[in-house]
C-alpha cells in the first residue's frame, strides 16, 4: 500500500508508512476484568427505606468503633460472632490471617477492615484455603448450572443475579447463614483500601470531580446499564422459582427500590472475584476473607485460586505479621479501578487511555479505504490504547490509520490499493497535517480538566482534602501525564520534518478522533 507525493530523492530519508509504523509497534489488546464497586445500604438509608430488610439495620451492622489512626486486631462485640470465628465454626481450616480495623476518612462510618498476615510469611505459603461451602457463586445460588447459564446468556449479568441473592438473605436477618458476611459488606458499604465507595455512588457534585476524564461518563453509563439490569431482575424470579419460594417476599422489583438494588450491585461489583478454569456458573465467585478486605494491587502476582473443593491464596511475597495482604486485580485501567473499587493505583503498568479514530464515511473514496484497513487489521472505527510510558508508541501505531484517512487524489488511492510493500512514503504537508491534527487533540482533551496539573499537584500535597477528591485528582493527574506525554510525542515527530515550515495539506476528509 503506498502513495506518493514527494520527488523521489526524499523518499529514502523521510518515507512515512500508511499501515507499518516507523520501527515495530503492535497494538496490544488487553481484557480489562471489570469487576468492582460497593453493598448494601449504609445504616441511615436503610432505616429510611425500611422496604429493604425486614431486620434492624443497626443489627446487622454491629460493631465497635475505635479512634485514632491505629489498626487493631477484631474481636467479637456483644456475642456477635465475627466473620473469621464464624467461618471457622463452619469449616475454614486454620490460616496464616487475621482481621484487622483501621479508621475510616468519615467519622460518620465505621472503620473498613482488612486482612493480615497473623504470622510471617514467605512467597509461595498458603494464606488460606476456603472451603467452597463459604463461597457463593451462581451454581450454589441457583442450583441448577444451566439456568445459571441461561440467565447469564439473557439480559442479566452474574452481579445482578448474586446481589439479588444477598438483598433476599438480608431480609432474613440472623436466620440467613449468610447472616456473618452479609453483615461484614455492610460495614464495608463497598469501600476498598482507601475507605473510598466506587463514583457510581457518588452525588452529581462528586461525580464533578471527574470533569475531562472519559471515566465520568463510564460511571454514567455503568449506571444506566445497572438501571436495565434492575428491570430485568423479575426474570429471575420466574425463571428460577423453585430457589426464591423459600423468600415470602414480593418479586424483585416490588421488593427493592431500585436504589437499594444499585447499592447491592456495586457492593457485589466490589468484592466478586472472576475464577479460572471453572465452570461458567463459578467463575464469578463471593469469598469471604477476599475483597474488599484483601487489597488490590496492580503489580501483585498473587491470584484467588480455584482448587479441588475450595478457593485459595497463595502470596507472591513475604509478609511480616500484622501487614496488610495484597492480590492481583487483573490487567484494569486505573479508570476501571476506580470504577469498580474506589481506588487508583500510582504504579499501575496496565494504566491507559483509549483514543477512538474513525474514517470519515463522507470520504467518497469511504469504501476503498474500509478495505484498505481491514486488510491490515483494522477497522474503519479503531479504538487505539495509549499506556502509561509508552505513549510514544501508541503515537506511532496511529499514524498509518491517519495517512489512510488524508488520501484524497483518485489516483493516489488507486496507488494505495495496489501497493504491495509496507512502506508507503507520503508528502511532508500531508505528514504535517497529520501531526498538527493528533496534536490538536491531544491540546483539547488537555483544555478539558478545569484544572492545570500544578492545581492538582497542590490539591494532592493537602492533607484534609476530601477522599474522593483525592482519588478522582490522583487519576486525573495521571491521565493528564499521558496525554501531555502523547502531545511531547508528536512535537518531537514534528521537529524531525525535513522543513517544520510546510503548510499542512488540506484534509476535506480527515479521520475524526474522540
Amino acid at each position: 500500500m503506498g502513495i506518493c507525493t514527494a520527488p523521489l530523492d526524499f523518499l529514502p530519508h523521510h518515507a512515512f508508512s500508511l499501515f507499518s509504523s516507523n520501527g515495530s509497534s503492535s497494538s496490544r489488546s488487553m481484557v480489562a476484568s471489570g469487576h468492582g464497586g460497593s453493598l448494601f445500604l449504609s445504616p441511615k438509608t436503610v432505616r429510611r427505606a425500611c422496604v429493604c430488610s425486614t431486620s434492624s439495620a443497626d443489627t446487622l451492622t454491629t460493631s465497635s468503633r475505635t479512634g485514632g489512626g491505629n489498626s487493631r486486631v477484631l474481636g467479637s462485640k456483644e456475642g456477635e460472632i465475627d466473620l473469621k470465628s464464624w467461618m471457622h465454626s463452619q469449616g475454614l481450616p486454620p490460616c496464616k490471617v487475621l482481621l484487622r480495623e483501621k479508621p475510616s476518612h468519615d467519622e460518620k462510618h465505621r472503620p473498613i477492615h482488612y486482612v493480615a498476615a497473623s504470622e510471617d510469611l514467605q512467597a509461595g505459603d498458603v494464606a488460606f484455603s476456603i472451603p467452597n461451602s463459604l463461597i457463593v457463586t451462581l451454581e450454589r445460588v441457583l442450583g441448577n448450572e444451566h439456568i445459571a447459564e441461561l440467565l447469564t446468556t439473557n439480559k442479566l449479568s452474574e452481579l445482578a443475579c448474586l446481589a439479588l441473592y444477598l438483598m433476599y438473605e438480608k431480609k432474613q436477618g440472623k436466620k440467613s447463614f449468610w447472616y456473618p458476611f452479609i453483615r461484614e459488606l455492610d460495614r464495608q458499604r463497598g469501600r476498598g483500601q482507601l475507605a473510598v465507595e466506587s463514583p457510581l455512588l457518588w452525588s452529581e457534585s462528586e461525580l464533578a470531580y471527574l470533569t475531562g476524564s472519559p471515566t465520568r461518563a463510564e460511571v454514567l453509563e455503568r449506571a444506566e446499564g445497572i438501571k436495565r439490569e434492575y428491570d430485568e431482575l423479575d426474570t429471575v424470579w420466574f425463571m428460577a422459582g423453585s430457589l426464591f419460594q423459600q423468600y415470602p417476599y414480593d418479586i424483585p422489583t416490588e421488593a427493592f427500590p431500585f436504589e437499594i438494588f444499585k447499592q447491592a450491585f456495586v457492593a457485589v461489583q466490589s468484592c466478586v472475584v472472576h475464577l479460572q478454569n471453572v465452570s461458567l456458573a463459578r467463575r464469578f465467585a463471593l469469598v469471604p476473607l477476599g475483597p474488599p478486605l484483601l487489597a488490590y494491587k496492580s503489580n501483585c502476582k498473587a491470584m484467588l485460586t480455584a482448587v479441588e473443593n475450595a478457593v485459595q491464596l497463595v502470596v507472591d511475597r513475604a509478609y511480616k505479621a500484622g501487614e496488610a495482604i495484597v492480590v492481583w486485580c487483573g490487567p484494569q485501567p486505573n479508570s476501571r479501578l476506580l470504577l469498580n473499587y474506589g481506588f487508583v493505583d500510582e504504579d499501575n503498568p496496565y494504566d491507559r487511555l483509549f483514543i477512538k479514530a474513525s474514517l470519515n464515511t463522507d470520504d467518497p473514496q469511504y469504501q476503498d479505504k474500509r478495505m484498505i484497513a481491514q486488510r491490515n487489521g483494522k477497522l474503519t472505527v479503531q479504538a487505539f490504547h495509549v499506556y502509561a510510558g509508552r505513549e510514544r508508541e501508541a503515537v506511532t501505531d496511529m499514524l498509518p490509520y491517519m495517512r489512510l484517512g488524508y488520501v484524497s487524489d483518485p489516483s493516489e488511492m488507486h496507488s494505495v490499493i495496489s501497493s504491495q510493500g509496507p512502506i508507503c512514503p507520503v508528502s511532508p504537508c500531508m505528514e504535517r497535517a497529520v501531526l498538527d491534527q493528533l496534536a490538536g487533540y491531544f491540546k483539547d482533551r488537555l483544555a478539558g480538566y478545569p484544572t492545570t496539573s500544578s492545581e492538582d499537584e497542590a490539591r494532592l500535597s493537602e492533607s484534609n482534602v476530601d477522599p474522593k477528591r483525592r482519588v478522582a485528582t490522583q487519576l486525573i493527574r495521571l491521565e493528564k501525564r499521558m496525554l501531555n506525554a502523547c502531545l511531547q510525542a508528536v512535537d518531537e515527530l514534528i521537529e524531525q520534518l525535513p522543513d517544520q515550515t510546510t503548510s499542512p495539506c488540506p484534509a476535506p476528509y480527515a479521520p475524526l478522533l474522540k
